[in-house]
């Protein structure tokens, strides 16, 4: 009989941990989101251990070899479907599927937004047509590549809006799931509403009836906001930048992360990485510096942006021409939080329109201090993310 090292945690699965949450006082208990925890359970019971074979590239590029312990078909024969949560904003998938994730037995698994794993295949593709001017189809070498990676991919907030990206998807996921990947993905739309009213959606209808086959569908069904009965009468701009608004952001942060486990993160941005102090679900933290301080360009920002739903920010100096390069990355952090309605909660020496007062770029700054004003109302508050 195996034994357990003293103190050791037993995993235990997501409905547990759910229900755990539920007792603490940290949720509301909620039946839609127990049938869901449910569902994820039995999932994550039929993916204990789950570990298919992964394709090995041999001489001449072939990727045909196989490794690890059992043939491809004995693999595919017990293969569960994996499940798809649609429900409105606010109903807790996303915290479902992390509590999910961070209890699945899968050696190999990744939980990401859909919208950068989209970002990350064309990145490839493109890679992969510049080393092999004459290879014909990206798409076999790009789904080995991810299928090494990951037994089951978690995708948060599925949703096609990008022509290029349809073009793709029903042939890349068809070449995931023939390699055993399984997929648990949250999504504001129902799968046979995906990509409606684009043109080529006829050509799209595959994907959809590809991803119903493969995954099963769970309708989270409306009732309580969570995400917005908690951040009613939440106060996102603190001043001035003390102990006390500190103390404030932690429990803002801990709000956000709804029960997640925060920890570093990294986002890949361009083929360098970006390091996250701090993140937990949805939400990031950084303190000014950080942000601010380095040498970090739009296109940083704007995975943020697209990445979480929520960022906390310490300590936001004063500017002015004295410090002017942090000034204007702040400026364009603000735009890029701005266009994608990214939640902001800070701790400030100032209220906006006092941040930016005097010398050149004073002006400029007038635009920035009118949109941090605006994203602490409440109708910014409940806007949803755009991706």
């Amino acid at each position: 009989m195996d034994m357990l090292t003293p103190g050791a945690r037993v995993p235990a699965g997501p409905l547990p941990a759910y229900r755990q949450l539920v007792a603490d006082g940290q949720l509301a208990s909620d039946p839609s989101q127990q049938l869901a925890a449910a569902r994820l359970q039995d999932l994550w019971i039929k993916l204990r251990g789950y570990d298919p074979p992964v394709a090995a590239p041999q001489a001449g590029g072939f990727l045909s070899r196989l490794l690890r312990r059992k043939p491809t078909e004995e693999a595919g024969e017990d293969r569960p479907n994996g499940l798809y949560l649609v429900g409105e904003v606010g109903r807790g998938k996303s915290m479902l599927m992390d509590l999910f994730f961070a209890e699945a037995d899968v050696p190999r698994k990744r939980r990401i937004h859909f919208h950068r794993f989209m970002q990350e295949a064309h990145a490839r593709i493109f890679a992969w047509k510049r080393a092999n001017p004459d290879g014909d189809d990206p798409i076999p070498p790009l789904a080995d590549a991810i299928a090494a990676e990951a037994a089951l991919l978690c995708f948060d907030e599925f949703q096609v809006n990008d022509i290029a990206d349809a073009m793709i998807l029903g042939r890349l996921f068809e070449a995931l799931f023939e390699r055993h990947v399984v997929m648990v993905a949250t999504s504001n739309t129902a799968p046979d509403d995906l990509f409606a009213g684009k043109p080529g959606r006829d050509a799209f209808l595959p994907f959809i009836a590809l991803i119903k086959r493969r995954v099963d569908v769970l309708v989270m069904e409306g009732g309580r906001d969570f995400r917005r009965s908690r951040l009613r009468g939440l106060r996102t701009w603190h001043v001035p930048a003390d102990a006390g608004a500190e103390r404030a952001l932690d429990e803002a942060f801990t709000v956000f992360a709804a029960g997640s486990a925060p920890k570093p993160a990294r986002l890949q941005v361009m083929g360098r990485t970006l390091e996250v102090p701090l993140a937990a679900g949805c939400a990031a933290r950084f303190d000014f510096e950080a942000l601010c301080g380095r040498p970090l360009g739009p296109g940083d920002y704007l995975a943020l942006a697209t990445h979480f739903e929520t960022l906390v920010l310490d300590g936001v100096p004063r500017l002015s021409p004295e410090n002017y390069d942090k000034a204007r990355r702040f400026i364009i952090l603000v735009d890029a939080l701005y266009d994608h309605r990214v939640k902001l909660v800070a701790s400030a020496e100032a209220q906006p329109d006092e941040l930016y007062e005097r010398g050149e770029g004073a002006k400029a700054f007038e635009r920035t201090a009118s949109r941090l004003e605006e994203m602490q109302s409440q109708d910014w508050m409940a806007l949803p993310h755009l991706t």
